[in-house]
């Protein structure tokens, strides 16, 4: 028997009327895709639309500019997130591969982003003869490889602490590779992740100037974009010009961080792992817009059912390959095989590098090479430890508060994207003018954009911090420094390697930019790793191009393996939540 009651029949069929949310959320779909399509038919153009539209310093041109940027910036930020999925994962659950994977990841993000341009660059424009879309592509991966790196570290790292208690439940539910990874480690991993998108969408914003001028032998191809307009303002000594560009870029992150960033970071927040319940949670107004907006989440509940089943899909990759064949390849001389096989490898790689070096270099000099990626190596350690000590702290204290992280949240991401080449000509003015030593004050340059890898994951560690763990030291009446060494450090500990880890590789790869300056006629050189392969660069010496970015990702890489591998490891033996 089914009853009627009017008051029900009333609620369903006003359910089913659109009301004001409905208009507001179906006009910022359609404007979205108005954009979309807009900037995306730019893309097809000819390449000779390029130069019959040159760069111009009209302010009228900047949402124009603006917009090409920003759809660039989010198809790299597509990209990085699905190469984080597939190398992070293989990276962590395969030993073998991560014995491979995770040097190469070292080795990329040391590798300057103009050194990955002048090798695919005519890749991408020979896929697309005489049309822009070719240009983009390169430019589009260009900003990809400033933000790949440091959201597959954060993954490998999620990946390697996740709870014990948490992998014994889904093995009590019999859960398959696929159900674990979206149900488990992708949830547990989000906090994280989030803010380490935030992080690469920031970072990208360096970048985004070298991206959108594509070099071709001799000919230079200039992507409409915010880089280029920036690029061609600090050519031209034009502050005005430079004003309206960061403001641009002010108005934009804060758009993004509304329309994205803010809806992701209250939406992952519910995978916070906790026993009891959190405090305030972090609120988005546009994920409160969808919650209220009927029809519109009538049309796409088709959709929504469809993604979230997918994880509860019980799909399973069987090897077919006999039991003696799989024990055979779980064993200790194929583990040996394959390191030989890396090691061989590797020295092969060397081998040809070293061909390459000999036959314009001297032994003399390439060990003055090796003492000069020592001095940048001091700077590196040497502002990693102050950049440590300042914004580990203030991230602890942000990310325990989430009203205050939501204040703070856009400011972050505007001080991470601010360009730091726009600093350069304000720090060369200041050293000339006080007589300064440049092998010092260049230095700050170098983690000025870096920074803030480390403050991003910090403050996605104490975002992430159990709130029981909080009560259970409120009632233990754990305090001061106890408190931060036996409950916040161990806590964050992983958060911050995955950010001092990236953020060191990103300072040696500033490091080409940041020991040499210039503004005008006035150049300034820090004695340097960096300032040589700067210099080599504009002479086009690639003998001494090759020689100093072999010598910096071996740098990079024992770094990473004396230092941070060690503290990956002990965070995820000694501090894991169980």
């Amino acid at each position: 028997m089914t009853l009627h009651h009017p008051a029900l029949e009333a609620g369903r069929k006003t359910s089913r009327i659109p009301n004001v949310w409905d208009a507001a959320a179906f006009g910022l779909l359609f404007a979205t895709f108005v954009l979309f399509i807009r900037g995306g038919h730019e893309t097809f153009a000819p390449i000779d639309a390029l130069s019959s539209t040159p760069i111009s310093l009209d302010t009228a041109n900047l949402p124009e500019y603006a917009l090409r940027t920003v759809l660039r910036m989010l198809a790299a930020i597509v990209a990085s997130l699905v190469f984080t999925f597939i190398y992070g994962t293989l990276a962590a659950k395969s030993r073998r591969a991560g014995l491979v994977l995770i040097p190469v990841l070292d080795i990329l993000q040391s590798v300057p982003v103009l050194g990955f341009l002048s090798f695919t660059v005519v890749g991408f424009m020979a896929l697309f003869p005489g049309q822009v879309i070719g240009v983009e592509l390169a430019s589009i991966f260009a900003i990809f490889t400033s933000q790949a790196w440091n959201m597959t570290f954060s993954f490998y790292q999620s990946l390697q602490t996740v709870p014990a208690d948490l992998e014994e439940a889904s093995r009590s539910f019999r859960l398959t590779g696929w159900q674990k990874f979206w149900r488990l480690e992708v949830p547990f991993s989000m906090p994280g992740l989030v803010w380490n998108t935030m992080m690469s969408m920031s970072g990208g914003w360096f970048f985004v100037v070298a991206s959108e001028a594509i070099s071709v032998g001799n000919t230079t191809i200039t992507l409409p974009g915010i880089g280029s307009y920036t690029a061609l303002a600090i050519q031209d000594k034009n502050f005005a010009a430079i004003g309206w560009a960061v403001g641009v870029m002010l108005a934009i992150i804060l758009v993004y961080d509304q329309l994205l960033f803010r809806p992701l970071v209250a939406w992952s927040d519910k995978f916070r792992v906790e026993l009891s319940a959190g405090g305030d949670a972090p609120r988005s107004w546009l994920l409160d817009m969808v919650r209220r907006a009927r029809m519109f989440r009538r049309i796409f509940l088709p959709i929504t059912r469809f993604v979230s089943a997918l994880p509860r899909q019980r799909m399973a990759f069987p090897v077919a390959a006999p039991r003696a064949a799989m024990t055979v390849w779980r064993s200790v001389w194929v583990d040996r095989l394959w390191v030989v096989a890396v090691a061989a490898a590797a020295l092969y790689a060397l081998w040809l590098i070293w061909s390459f070096v000999a036959t314009e270099l001297t032994g003399p000099e390439m060990l003055n090479v090796v003492w000069l990626g020592f001095l940048t190596m001091i700077r590196v350690v040497v502002l990693m430890a102050l950049a440590t000590v300042v914004w580990v702290p203030i991230g602890v204290w942000i990310g325990l508060r989430p009203k205050v992280a939501e204040r703070v949240q856009p400011l972050a991401q505007f001080l991470a994207a601010f360009p730091a080449n726009i600093v350069f000509p304000f720090a060369v003015v200041l050293i000339v003018h006080f007589k300064l030593n440049a092998n010092i004050w260049l230095s700050p340059l170098m983690v000025f954009g870096t920074q803030w890898y480390i403050l991003f994951n910090v403050i996605a560690g104490a975002s992430a911090f159990p709130n029981d763990m909080r009560e259970a030291s409120s009632i233990f009446h754990i305090r001061g420094w106890s408190w931060w060494r036996k409950v916040i450090l161990p806590g964050i500990f992983p958060y911050y390697v995955t950010g001092a880890i990236t953020a060191s590789g990103g300072s040696w790869n500033a490091s080409i930019v940041a020991e040499v300056a210039n503004w005008g006629d006035t150049k300034l050189t820090a004695v340097g790793l960096g300032s040589y392969i700067a210099n080599a660069t504009t002479a086009a010496d690639y003998p001494r191009i090759v020689l100093g970015i072999a010598v910096m990702s071996a740098y990079v890489i024992l770094f990473n393996r004396l230092l941070w591998r060690p503290l990956y490891a002990f965070a995820g033996s000694r501090l894991r939540m169980n």
